[in-house]
């Protein structure tokens, strides 16, 4: 996701977003004039063509586009900030909800609720790198025992089978009395509530925006932007490249708007920021469990939080 980097607007960022197409079209643009003013060929004007009307309607088409992509972005921010809620949620319940039923067994218990703790930390990482299909093992490696890992390494969804331990796990604590059942409802409906957001997460990622949504826009936008010089030429002359390329650079830069947020678990600049929220969320994790050593929280890297 990129993040601000002071209060003044950055213009050449701004110009480079839409890079090379952006450069075709200036480029387009002189050729155009110079044709119309040093060739005399008057025949590439068009001023009757009803650039308003066509503008109008790409706009319009845009916008609906962008929202729709913009609608597919938030809702994986929020579906995020679910998961952020419930692992709070869960590290809360077994660290409060869970009693000693025997004399002796508070070392064992303290155990218990560390690994319960750690796989849920284990859970939001080995979630991030599910979603943008990259290999979890060395985030899982400081959360999980050797054998926990070995058992992952064939999981075609390693967050479920992470859910699987921690309901194994709170299982033997109900056996063994730890838990009553009433709050062992309460700590599945967190669980349950994860596995909801897991599956919202999981529709976005393997359910891409229709094809049509994607290339009918673009190409209304390059005929526009073709159109453009054509169009100006008679009346702008040497102008025509600067308000051309000013109209046409609007209409490039919300098509790539569109396209840079319809996808927001694809490990761009561009995506939701899961690294900073799942080490936001083992910071948060690790403190309840009374731990000082914590990893920094995730800062910008040239204007890009991940």
């Amino acid at each position: 996701m990129i993040v601000p980097l002071g209060s003044r607007p950055q213009p050449r960022r701004l110009l480079f977003y839409v890079g090379r197409p952006l450069l075709i079209l200036v480029l387009y643009d002189v050729a155009v004039v110079v044709a119309y003013q040093v060739r005399h060929w008057e025949w590439v004007a068009l001023p009757h063509i009803p650039l308003a009307l066509f503008g109008s309607a790409i706009g319009v088409i845009l916008g609906f586009r962008n929202q729709s992509s913009y609608g597919r972005w938030w809702e994986a921010r929020t579906l995020w900030g679910s998961v952020v809620n419930n692992s709070r949620s869960w590290a809360r319940q077994v660290l409060t909800a869970m009693l000693v039923s025997k004399s002796g067994e508070e070392a064992e218990l303290k155990e218990t609720q560390r690994r319960m703790v750690y796989l849920q930390i284990a859970y939001v990482h080995a979630l991030r790198q599910h979603l943008r299909k990259l290999e979890p093992s060395a985030d899982l490696a400081p959360f999980l025992d050797e054998r926990q890992l070995s058992s992952l390494r064939n999981e075609k969804n390693v967050p479920l089978a992470i859910q699987k331990m921690m309901g194994d796990l709170m299982r033997e604590c109900l056996m063994r009395g730890w838990i009553d059942r009433m709050q062992w409802r309460a700590m599945d409906e967190s669980l349950n509530d994860l596995m909801d957001a897991q599956g919202g997460a999981e529709r976005i990622k393997n359910t891409p925006m229709p094809k049509q949504y994607d290339y009918f826009p673009q190409l209304f936008v390059q005929i526009y932007c073709i159109l453009l010089p054509l169009a100006l030429v008679s009346n702008m002359g040497w102008f025509t490249p600067l308000g051309s390329t000013l109209v046409g650079f609007i209409f490039l830069a919300l098509d790539k708007i569109g396209r840079d947020l319809e996808d927001p678990f694809e490990n761009t600049i561009y995506d939701v920021p899961l690294t900073s929220i799942s080490t936001t969320i083992e910071v948060n994790l690790r403190q309840l469990l009374g731990e000082t050593e914590l990893p920094p929280a995730t800062a910008p890297v040239d204007g890009v939080l991940w």
